[in-house]
Parts: C-alpha cells; sequence; structure tokens
C-alpha cells in the first residue's frame, strides 16, 4: 500500500514538475472556476427565501410572535424597524394558521367575540357598557381597514349617556366620532370612497349624523363630505369641467383618428381636435297657449249659446238704438224706426278651448360651442404631396365637416354655414420626418449575480480549452521528439568516416611512409622486430 502511495506520489509530483507555468496556470484557473460556479449554483439553489409572515406589528407583538416562533424551532428573521417578521415562503401558511389558533398577532381591542367568550353574570352594567363601547370602535376600525388604501384606522366614538331621569338638553346631545386613518404611501381617496367612509360611521352607530363625523389621515389632511359629494370632479367644479373637455376632444379625435386610419393608415394620420365648451346652466319653465287649428287660429268648441228673437206687427215696435259691440258673441239688434215693421235679434256664446302648454326645461350641463380639427396627412410617397390626390384631401374635408356639424350645439353656435364650418377644418398634406426615429425597445434588467455567474463561466471554459489546446499542442511535440529520437537510434555511422584518434593518425603516418618512402619504412619494421 505504501508503495502504490509513493509511486502515486512520484508520478503526481513528476507530472506537475513536467507542466509549464502557463499549464499550471491554466489547471489552477479551471479548478477555481469550476468550484466558484458550484459554489453559486449550490447557494441559489438551497438559500431559502423569506416572505413576511405580519407586517405593522407594534414592538411587543414583533416580540412576542418571536419568542413563539423560537419555541417552535421556525426560522425567521425581523425586518428593520421591528414591524415586519419574516419567515420562509414555504412554512408561512401553516405558520399564520398556527399563530392564529394560539390568538396571535392580538390587536389590542376588544371585538364582539368577547362577549361569546366571557360573558356571565358577574358583570356589572359599567363595565358591560365599557365593553360594549370598545367593541363598537374596534368592529368599525376593521370595516374600515378593509377599504383600499388604509393600512390602519383609529376610530373614538363619543356617545352621550342615558339617564333614568329625563333629561331636558337631551335632544340638544347627540353622538360624534373621529376617525383617524393610516393611509397607503401616495394614496388618493376617491369620492365613493369618502362618501362610504362616512357612511360607514353614521350607519354603525345610533343617532349620529355626518355633520358629527370627523376623519383626517395621519398627515392631518380632513377628507370633506360636502367636497365629496358635490364631487370635486363635477361639472360645477373647475376640475370636472377639464376633464370633461379632455374627454370629449379625446373622443372625437379617437374617432377621426380611426376612420382616417383604416383609409390611409395609422401611422399616416395625425389628429388633433380642440373644442370650446359652454358650461353654462339653465332652468326655466315655460307656459305656452296654442290654439288647436292654427291655420285658421280657432281652438275646440266646448260649448255654446244661442238666443234668436223675431217680431212682426204694426207701429212702435222699436229695436235697440245702438248696435252691439263687434267684438261681442252677439250680433245686436235691427233697429226699426217706425211703421209697420219686424225686427229679429240672435245671439250666440260660444265657449273655445286651447292648448296650454306647461314645460320644466332644465338644459344640458354643457354644450360644445366650437370646434378645430386639424389633420396631418403624409402623402403616399413621402417626399411627393403631389402622390395624394385632391380628391382624397376634399373627401377628408367633407368627412370633418360632417363631424364638426353633427356634434356642434345648434343652439349655442347658431346656423352655420359651409363657409364656417370650412374655417374650423385644417387637412395638411406633408412628409412625417418623426417617423424615422429608431425607437429604443426596453432591455430585461438581468440580475448581476446572473452577469457574475456568466462570466465565471465563461473565464472557466476559455481556460478549459486554452489548456486542451496546449496539451494538444504539447502532445504533438513529444510525439514528434519521441521520433526524433527513434531515427537517432536508427542511425549507422559511414564505414568510411573514422575518428581523429591518436592511433589513427600513427597509422596514416605509417601508410604514408610505406607509399612515399618504403626503404625506410622497411628499416622501422626491422627494428620494431628486432625490439619484440
Amino acid at each position: 500500500m505504501n508503495d502504490r502511495l509513493k509511486k502515486l506520489k512520484t508520478d503526481s509530483t513528476s507530472f506537475w514538475n513536467s507542466r509549464t507555468k502557463s499549464q499550471k496556470g491554466a489547471m489552477i484557473g479551471t479548478l477555481v472556476g469550476v468550484i466558484a460556479i458550484a459554489a453559486i449554483i449550490t447557494y441559489f439553489t438551497t438559500r431559502t427565501t423569506m416572505v413576511p409572515l405580519f407586517t405593522e406589528l407594534s414592538a411587543r407583538e414583533t416580540g412576542e410572535i418571536a419568542e413563539v416562533l423560537s419555541s417552535q424551532g421556525i426560522t425567521y428573521e425581523i425586518a428593520p424597524g421591528g414591524t415586519n417578521i419574516l419567515v420562509p415562503e414555504d412554512q408561512v401558511d401553516s405558520v399564520k394558521v398556527s399563530l392564529a389558533a394560539q390568538g396571535y398577532p392580538e390587536t389590542g381591542g376588544i371585538s364582539t367575540t368577547f362577549f361569546t367568550e366571557n360573558a356571565g353574570f358577574g358583570m356589572t352594567d359599567n363595565e358591560f357598557n365599557v365593553i360594549k363601547h370598545a367593541a363598537l370602535e374596534t368592529e368599525l376600525e376593521n370595516l374600515i381597514k378593509k377599504i383600499d388604501g388604509v393600512k390602519d384606522a383609529n376610530v373614538m366614538i363619543s356617545i352621550p349617556e342615558q339617564g333614568v331621569f329625563i333629561n331636558p338638553n337631551a335632544a340638544n346631545q347627540s353622538a360624534s366620532a373621529a376617525v383617524v386613518l393610516n393611509t397607503e404611501p401616495g394614496h388618493q381617496f376617491s369620492d365613493e370612497q369618502i362618501k362610504t367612509l362616512y357612511n360607514l360611521v353614521a350607519k354603525s352607530v345610533p343617532n349620529l349624523s355626518t355633520d358629527n363625523i370627523t376623519i383626517s389621515n395621519q398627515y392631518s389632511e380632513y377628507y370633506d363630505l360636502e367636497s365629496a359629494t358635490s364631487g370635486s370632479g363635477s361639472v360645477d367644479s373647475v376640475e370636472g369641467q377639464m376633464n370633461v373637455k379632455k374627454t370629449i376632444e379625446r373622443d372625437l379625435q379617437r374617432q377621426v383618428q380611426n376612420m382616417l386610419g383604416t383609409l390611409m393608415g395609422q401611422d399616416k394620420v395625425v389628429v388633433s381636435v380642440t373644442t370650446d365648451i359652454d358650461f353654462k346652466k339653465e332652468n326655466r319653465e315655460e307656459r305656452l297657449v296654442k290654439p288647436v287649428d292654427e291655420e285658421n287660429m280657432e281652438g275646440i268648441e266646448i260649448s255654446a249659446h244661442r238666443i234668436t228673437e223675431t217680431y212682426s206687427g204694426m207701429s212702435g215696435a222699436t229695436g235697440p238704438t245702438e248696435m252691439g259691440d263687434p267684438t261681442d258673441n252677439a250680433t245686436g239688434y235691427q233697429e226699426v224706426t217706425s211703421g209697420d215693421g219686424d225686427y229679429e235679434r240672435v245671439e250666440e256664446t260660444i265657449n273655445n278651448d286651447v292648448n296650454r302648454i306647461n314645460r320644466v326645461i332644465q338644459e344640458s350641463p354643457y354644450k360644445i360651442r366650437d370646434i378645430g380639427i386639424q389633420v396631418m396627412v403624409e402623402p403616399p410617397v413621402p417626399d411627393d404631396p403631389t402622390s395624394l390626390s385632391d380628391t382624397v384631401v376634399q373627401d377628408v374635408e367633407q368627412i370633418l365637416a360632417t363631424i364638426v356639424r353633427t356634434s356642434i350645439d345648434k343652439e349655442a353656435a347658431g346656423d352655420l354655414t359651409d363657409e364656417d364650418i370650412a374655417n374650423k377644418i385644417v387637412v395638411s398634406v406633408q412628409p412625417f420626418y418623426g417617423n424615422d426615429v429608431e425607437l429604443i425597445e426596453e432591455t430585461p434588467i438581468i440580475p448581476w449575480w446572473i452577469w457574475v455567474a456568466g462570466g465565471i463561466l465563461v473565464a472557466a471554459i476559455i481556460l478549459l480549452l486554452v489548456y486542451i489546446l496546449r496539451s494538444k499542442k504539447r502532445k504533438e511535440q513529444e510525439e514528434e521528439l519521441e521520433v526524433i529520437q527513434q531515427q537517432e537510434e536508427l542511425f549507422v555511422d559511414d564505414i568510411n568516416e573514422e575518428k581523429e584518434t591518436e592511433s589513427t593518425l600513427r597509422r596514416k603516418q605509417l601508410e604514408k611512409m610505406a607509399k612515399e618512402k618504403p626503404e625506410d619504412f622497411a628499416k622501422l619494421l626491422r627494428t620494431w622486430i628486432t625490439e619484440d
């Protein structure tokens, strides 16, 4: 076993020492990158997401709930400020139910459940009245909290005491209420919400009128019921009139934009509408009397009384000395002054009835006195305004003239001529250079940790690629060295090539002497033989 460990250590040491500095750096960087990526992935996959369990608690309630959670072994966090408690997301529902069964969080008030849990015969009238009063305030606070925008509410109700004996001043005493709201930042109550708040308080307390209710928020801003009833957005206020004006202009603009956009393209038309609104209100009563037959100016005959008298005889018969009033319904008498004769009197009384019309008229709260419509149209060929024919422009003007004629109030504007309507319309044909501006698309925000993890991953991949390339190149170099070494081992020296040693030099000198001076060479040989 020790031999194996020693061999493994020796091989590892030799392998590490055989690496270059760049290869060692690449290996270390790759190892560090892999460890960092593994740590980041482990952190984000195993971390616990904390979510709020209760918010806006008092310091006392926060401490009590934290103590309960600690005793149950539940992990929790207290947010800065000490009013919010956070628990793991997967445990929030079960923990909330468990704490609710134990009576947490405590609101500090007395609800109507107190009577069902603690009612008994030993309670005095004063104690009962105090608890009843506190329960009424608590229940009213809970009702108000359900309205959107209200985080918390404090209600103080003052109810006059009713004694055993009749109090002559009791009629002048009435209940009153004061409400302080803790609203969400930046929330603005609508008129309907303000009226709802007043009605909730007034209908919850006996003999409490809205005049004796005061409602304000934590910033001492007072909510007035009269302003909510009349409506800050009603036509009687400046804000309401501006809203009506904007609504009318917006509706007309959309109508024209959709119509012309369908004809020419939505990006080829720009519409602007301005109006003049008359907000005067008029209430009048008309009592009209008209004949039934307006052509003959006659009414309906409902009753008639006719008297006819005739007389024939000798002298002495005389008629009236004067004719009747021409306006009367009688024909008068025929006058006979003397002699024989006769007279005739015809009297006719007719009662006619006419149409009596009583009208109580209330004018609309606003009338459109004037309209101005400005339309810009881009021609089919933007650089050539003449590419849009005059016929199309005339059709557009005719469409706008019809809209203006039917929208303006006839009584407020009077009779409008074609020239007057044409002066209220402007159609401009020109290219839209603003359409060439490229819109910048909003790019989604990527969390910083994704960039960090991505950067580390890219760096690790680059280092790994560099290490692989260098290892491949190193392997090729080693293979080339091995081939060269094998070739050197197989290489055989030339027999004609000898190394220059002392023996070879002497041999060459003797060969040269034998060729050039054979006699001397023979003498030398004899000498060597004799010496031997």
